[in-house]
């Protein structure tokens, strides 16, 4: 089954193609079929997740699968939150991997309260029109570090640590991040939604 995915993040495709192919579901960008990313106006990672496997599937004409995650801080009221990605323009900073974790660093720099966890919504559409998107939410919890650890991953995952494995998600192979993460957790659940909703073997 072919399923466009609604970003164009290289490592998130390299991460939900590992946790669906072994069903047979077959993930291709969006911009590899030439169609922009939808807008992101909203407040919850759910709305945001609907609204952009909606539009892929309505300027593909294929059933669409969309993810918006990112960390949430308890000390920070959930932030960066769907504004993750970006956060630290918000601070009038270029957007990068690098500023963003420097950015949660000094924010963070007086507060004993660490405890934070990374969030993916998956949504998944037949087309732009279903009456009945599968919605899938994946919680992995940790917490954050004073300064990075490891190389591997992406976003926060320097930062992020997680007790029960001593261990950051940047210091995780790519193996366990897959088996343990928010977005494996979202997938194993959405994939169960799609084999009894949509018949997927």
């Amino acid at each position: 089954m072919k399923i466009v995915l609604a970003s164009n993040n290289a490592k998130k495709l390299g991460e939900l193609q590992a946790l669906f192919a072994p069903r047979g579901v077959e993930l291709v960008t969006q911009g590899s079929l030439g169609i922009p990313e939808a807008e992101e106006p909203f407040e919850s990672f759910v709305e945001n997740a609907l609204t952009k496997a909606r539009h892929a599937a309505r300027a593909s004409g294929l059933p669409a699968l969309a993810d918006d995650s990112g960390l949430a801080v308890e000390a920070l009221g959930g932030a960066p939150g769907v504004l993750s990605a970006r956060y630290a323009t918000l601070f009038g900073r270029p957007k990068s991997d690098a500023e963003n974790n420097a950015v949660l660093l000094e924010k963070m720099a007086d507060l004993v309260d660490r405890r934070a966890r990374f969030v993916c919504a998956l949504v998944a559409v037949r087309s732009a029109e279903d009456p009945e998107p599968l919605i899938a939410m994946g919680r992995w919890q940790g917490e954050i570090l004073h300064a990075a650890q490891g190389e591997g991953g992406f976003g926060y995952d320097p930062l992020m640590f997680i007790p029960a494995l001593g261990a950051s998600v940047a210091q995780l192979s790519a193996v366990q991040k897959n088996a343990l993460s928010h977005r494996a957790l979202a997938s194993v659940d959405l994939l169960k939604q799609m084999r009894e909703a949509w018949h997927l073997g």
